[in-house]
């Protein structure tokens, strides 16, 4: 079974992370990309320094790798107030969340990753700290039990999600601001590797650096994992310097093909055309059929094959489009299928 941890790009945990820190930018000024989100934390941050107040809790939400984390500590600098970090599934009992809040100070920023995991007893804890800046706690059992009312100082909460349909909806009515992160363009991944790139101190070509951005997805996090790979590669097999030939080589031999597909990808697209006929099949069975968890294609696949269009949604399940024929070199019949809808199962 192919883990999703094996795969060159994929955005959860890694041993290079701690270098992530340091490739990530600090201050909303050095962010490249997401320019109108840019301009509307911009302006959230100004208005809040202004009158001397907290921020207002913000949500960011779509796939993984986009900076959500890194727009959170952006805003914790920004502000010049301490960061919190924890996850939603690390929070497993309202004592936990309790210990959190209470340690904050006036100003500080709480992150919460995942936050669509939180289960609803902590989510009740947390709906009045966000809302009123208390905290409501219980002494005793039984008969006896009686319920003290904390005030907290006024903090921020930033949330993260791949999954915003997760989230209930009490909870995200308390986010005063929601912002959806999408897949960088071209230029501003072509910026995103120039700089790190700089920063590694890693000798690149345009050409090379055109060859990485291209192939990263439009994920930040996949260009600086394939970037720090590429750099090993020309190491080893070339001058050390990346240029676009090298890049290519190194690419390649990673399986990483000129869309920035990899093995799963290509798998996924294989098992519903080949197996199902172009589809519609629903995700566990494409999940079962290339031995992946159905959550780790939703999250970390899919996206992008829909970003490409090559995959699209039906009430039926999973469609393969005539691009993903295309791509594959695979001869096109289309299927009898219905129109793809916005409709998700």
């Amino acid at each position: 079974m192919t883990s999703s941890d094996d795969r060159i790009i994929n955005p959860e945990s890694h041993p290079d992370d701690r270098l992530d820190q340091t490739l990530r930018p600090a201050l909303l000024s050095e962010v490249i990309g997401q320019d109108q989100i840019k301009e509307n934390l911009s302006i959230l941050i100004t208005a809040a320094r202004q009158r001397g107040e907290a921020l207002d809790h913000v949500l960011f939400y779509g796939p993984p790798g986009l900076g959500k984390t890194t727009l959170a500590h952006v805003l914790a600098n920004e502000m010049q107030v301490n960061i919190k970090i924890t996850a939603g599934p690390a929070v497993e009992r309202p004592g936990d969340l309790a210990a959190i809040l209470t340690n904050l100070r006036a100003g500080d920023v709480l992150f919460i990753d995942e936050i669509h995991r939180l289960g609803k007893v902590i989510e009740e804890v947390l709906y009045p700290a966000m809302e009123d800046f208390s905290l409501d706690i219980v002494i005793g059992k039984g008969p006896s039990a009686r319920s003290i009312r904390l005030k907290l100082p006024r903090f921020t909460v930033i949330g993260a999600t791949t999954r915003l349909a997760l989230i209930s909806s009490p909870l995200r009515a308390r986010f005063g601001a929601v912002y959806r992160l999408d897949y960088y363009q071209p230029s501003a991944m072509q910026q995103i590797v120039r700089r790190a790139a700089a920063l590694l101190r890693v000798p690149i070509h345009e050409g090379g650096i055109e060859e990485i951005a291209r192939r990263a997805r439009g994920t930040p996090r996949v260009a600086l994992r394939l970037l720090r790979r590429v750099r090993d590669f020309a190491q080893v097999r070339a001058d050390g310097t990346i240029s676009r030939e090298v890049a290519q080589d190194a690419l390649d031999l990673l399986d990483v093909d000129t869309l920035g597909l990899d093995d799963v990808d290509r798998r996924v697209l294989r098992s519903i055309i080949e197996k199902y006929k172009g589809g519609p099949v629903g995700l566990s069975t494409i999940g079962a059929s290339i031995s992946e968890e159905p959550d780790t294609i939703m999250d970390v696949v899919e996206p992008y094959l829909m970003q490409l269009g090559f995959l699209a949604r039906t009430p039926q399940g999973r469609v393969a489009t005539k691009q993903a024929y295309d791509h594959l070199q695979i001869p096109y019949n289309s299927p009898n299928s219905p129109q793809p809808t916005l409709f998700d199962h």
